[in-house]
């Protein structure tokens, strides 16, 4: 079986875009709202560890490595709850620590120190580019990089000798997979990227703002709104509702968060 040219050169501009975005968005918005790479830095480390250490080492005890709450976690209810809310609690958490830190740094400097960040929401929104651009990155380009070279082999008819490591059940599983790819694909796997990332910026935003005013009820919010996030792929993973239907909830609500985002930035900016 071979992935058709225009399949994979979807999969390609796809990925390019995904893997773009986040610099892309730094890039234009760094001078006008005074962007600084070290918020972006936190959201990077925060994202590594909190989600694809912590979070990962938890989903493979309680999903895998625990009996009990393995059996319990079959029931496709139990899953979207626990799948929904572990992300919530993981993320935010670390999001929150990170703000915190950034806050306490900038309050430990001078006042009147050149290098201040301002008052405004520019530590969010570049924190949210880290975090939601290491999501982007480890979670989207990377994975997408790797099923691009599964095609290029496949194509040329290397694949199996690439495979040779893996079972014979695994191989197949990914030529099914290989053939059932198409430029819808790539569709999919952009607007799901993009959306991920606009959610992620919204969530940060958020956050600053309550970390910055000494809310304390920002954490909990948070949580509860990542999960709410979370619960229509959870409900997808559980075969519980069609892919059409969570990309359309996740279109929707990512235009209206970026919309949101756009307003509240473009107000900052024409009052600078």
């Amino acid at each position: 079986m071979v992935v058709a040219p225009l399949t994979l050169s979807s999969l390609a501009l796809a990925t390019l875009l995904v893997a773009a975005l986040p610099f892309l968005i730094y890039r234009r918005l760094r001078r006008p709202l005074a962007l600084k790479p070290r918020d972006a830095i936190v959201g990077i480390a925060v994202f590594a560890l909190f989600a694809m250490v912590i979070e990962r080492a938890l989903n493979d005890y309680v999903l895998h490595g625990n009996e009990a709450t393995a059996t319990f976690l079959s029931h496709p209810l139990a899953f979207v709850a626990y799948g929904a809310l572990v992300a919530g609690v993981c993320e935010e958490v670390g999001r929150f620590i990170g703000m915190r830190l950034l806050l306490r740094r900038a309050a430990a400097r001078p006042a009147n120190a050149a290098s201040a960040p301002r008052a405004d929401d520019g530590p969010g929104l570049t924190y949210g580019l880290g975090h939601g651009g290491a999501e982007a990155w480890m979670v989207g380009v990377l994975v997408q990089v790797q099923w691009i070279l599964f095609a290029v082999f496949e194509n040329r008819g290397q694949l199996d000798d690439y495979l040779s490591n893996l079972p014979s059940d695994s191989v197949m599983r990914i030529h099914l997979i290989l053939a059932g790819l198409t430029p819808q694909t790539a569709g999919i796997f952009a607007l799901e990227r993009v959306a991920a990332l606009v959610f992620q910026i919204g969530l940060s935003v958020l956050m600053w703002r309550g970390v910055r005013a000494g809310w304390r009820a920002i954490l909990p919010l948070a949580i509860v709104l990542h999960a709410l996030v979370d619960v229509p792929a959870a409900l997808f993973q559980a075969q519980l509702v069609p892919l059409a239907a969570v990309d359309a909830v996740y279109a929707v609500a990512a235009v209206l968060v970026a919309g949101l985002l756009l307003r509240s930035f473009r107000r900052a900016a024409v009052a600078t």
